[in-house]
């Protein structure tokens, strides 16, 4: 089994793109997080407050059911975990995802996609979440990357 594994929540098709591509890259296993609910484009609407990701983003304890917890985190030091930015961080599913699993002693990298906004303090609400594992920096991967460059930041990572 690889050390590696790709973990990913996309809601529109973007971020599952740069999830595969960063998982061929450096020879990782693919998981999506996938919520209960799917996302439906009015949902997504950041310009309605009473959207859904809108209400979910602004409650801090907002945890958004997954549709499963089948991922065997169990084999893996790196886990890259991959979203869209939602309001200058993680999705509220993220959190979801990382409280459902023990990720005691591995390494947790951000990774995602946004339309102008950088990763903010993703790292360290993370790290709040995951406390047993070690949360690194994460990078945005919007549009086509680099597959030399992808795959040297994501060795950086291996032991």
């Amino acid at each position: 089994m690889s050390k590696k594994m790709v973990a990913y929540f996309s809601a529109s098709g973007v971020t599952a793109k740069a999830a595969k591509e960063l998982a061929q890259v450096c020879d990782a296993e693919l998981y999506e997080i996938r919520p209960e609910i799917p996302y439906t484009s009015a949902d997504l609407d950041w310009m309605n407050k009473e959207s859904r990701s809108s209400v979910e983003m602004n409650d801090p304890s907002s945890r958004p059911a997954l549709s499963d917890t089948s991922a065997d985190i169990t084999g893996h030091d790196v886990i890259f975990v991959g979203f869209p930015v939602w309001w200058y961080t993680a999705p509220a599913i993220i959190k979801t995802f990382l409280e459902a699993y023990d990720f005691s002693g591995k390494k947790i990298v951000p990774f995602a996609t946004s339309g102008g906004s950088g990763l903010g303090k993703t790292a360290e609400t993370l790290q709040e979440v995951a406390p047993s594992a070690m949360v690194m920096e994460g990078r945005l991967l919007n549009g086509k990357q680099d597959t030399a460059e992808l795959k040297k930041w994501a060795d950086s990572f291996v032991k």
